[in-house]
């Protein structure tokens, strides 16, 4: 059979990112190849994202410009995967007839049978081994779904339920990753921190994935606030292959708006949690949503205050975007100037908390794992950029002479 090249166009998070690798992983071993280059490839997987609007509208704009790429060249192949596909299903086809192979966020797991299902993939040849990594960092999925069901948020709803993966078959999947010669490994799950399987909690994962050959690093993405435990802010204080650095999205400071969008904490509860992970030394970033709905002028100010006392050495913030199928979507929204004028006051002070952040690092000495030859990150996760170039996956220890905005040099 000849050797289908393969695009891949990724939107959305780090758990997509991940999706993305592990359904090119399952054409690789039909004889696939990646490539870099979407005019000479045969195979274009677009891996979608749904959690904003804007994002899922890129997708299906890209795809319906798809159809004079398929016929282009006879044979190419469309694959429509992911959140928004889940979302959309059997509409993709109806609206898309140029699409091949639809493939939910739901499905990712069987994607091997789906495009087996297709017929317009062969059995994988003999010999087939996965891809030696590209990059010092490797994303293993450790979980899928999730049950929070905050009001404004429509995962549960495209992923399914929350279930962990096997922890035996997680410990092998990242120590495949290091054979393959990632250094740092991050696991992800919507809820990262919830994983519990068969009574091994995440705890107990991270005990065991840090005694695992050639890790140098362990991050995880995306914890959740309610699973931020005294076992767990213990294990990243105390183990130093783990980073000392988490996001944990917050989303409001506000008691009555966390209760609002079901998010299951209070503002005072979440500042516990900080109060843990800081007195092991963890640096925190994190989300926060603006103009939810019911947000008064008095709530935005909590939000300001919460971001003063929680120090975040960096955030996202959004505004609010309501998505169809969630209970928040039918709530009427604030006044675009009125959450505009908001999102502009709390990135500002966000830019600030950022920049001191990064000007407390000056003349420390920081164990840099390397991404490119003049670039990588601290175990804190603070970007340094050096004169003399390393090599990519290596950890050096540097000097940090001199922050920046968003930078530390070295």
């Amino acid at each position: 059979m000849t050797l289908k090249t393969v695009y891949i166009q990724t939107f959305g998070c780090q758990m997509n990112t991940a999706d993305s690798a592990e359904m090119m992983l399952a054409l690789s071993a039909r004889g696939c190849i990646s490539c870099q280059n979407a005019q000479k490839a045969d195979v274009m997987l677009i891996n979608t994202c749904t959690i904003r609007e804007h994002a899922e509208h890129k997708a299906l704009s890209l795809l319906g410009r798809l159809r004079k790429w398929k016929e282009a060249k006879f044979g190419r192949v469309i694959i429509f995967a992911g959140c928004a596909a889940e979302r959309l299903g059997g509409e993709v086809k109806k609206k898309f007839p140029h699409v091949d192979i639809v493939c939910g966020a739901k499905s990712i797991d069987a994607f091997d049978k789906i495009i087996e299902a297709s017929g317009l993939f062969g059995g994988a040849p003999a010999g087939a081994e996965p891809p030696a990594e590209s990059s010092p960092i490797a994303l293993v999925n450790i979980m899928r779904g999730c049950s929070c069901k905050c009001s404004y948020c429509i995962v549960p709803y495209v992923r399914g339920e929350a279930s962990s993966l096997d922890f035996d078959e997680v410990l092998k999947n990242i120590q495949a990753k290091l054979d393959a010669g990632a250094k740092e490994i991050v696991l992800l799950g919507q809820t990262v921190n919830a994983y519990n399987y068969k009574g091994k909690n995440f705890a107990a994962l991270l005990k065991e994935a840090v005694k695992l050959n050639g890790l140098d690093r362990l991050r995880y993405l995306s914890p959740h606030p309610l699973f931020i435990t005294e076992e767990v802010a213990e294990v990243m204080a105390t183990e130093p292959k783990i980073a000392k650095h988490l996001h944990l999205p917050v989303q409001s400071g506000s008691s009555k708006v966390l209760k609002e969008m079901k998010r299951g904490y209070s503002r005072e509860e979440f500042l516990s949690k900080i109060s843990l992970l800081k007195k092991g030394g963890i640096w925190v970033s994190t989300d926060i949503i603006v103009g939810y709905p019911t947000e008064t002028e008095e709530d935005f100010k909590e939000t300001l205050t919460l971001v003063d006392e929680c120090n975040f050495s960096g955030a996202y913030c959004f505004k609010f975007s309501p998505r169809m199928g969630t209970p928040a979507f039918s709530l009427k929204e604030l006044p675009v100037n009125i959450v505009e004028k908001r999102l502009d006051i709390l990135l500002n002070k966000v830019k600030l908390n950022a920049k001191a952040a990064y000007k407390a690092q000056e003349g420390t000495i920081q164990r840099v794992l390397m991404e490119s030859p003049h670039n990588g990150r601290t175990l804190s996760n603070f970007w340094v950029r050096t004169e003399k170039p390393y090599k990519t996956g290596d950890a050096v220890e540097l000097t940090i002479k001199k922050a920046e905005e968003s930078i530390l040099l070295a």
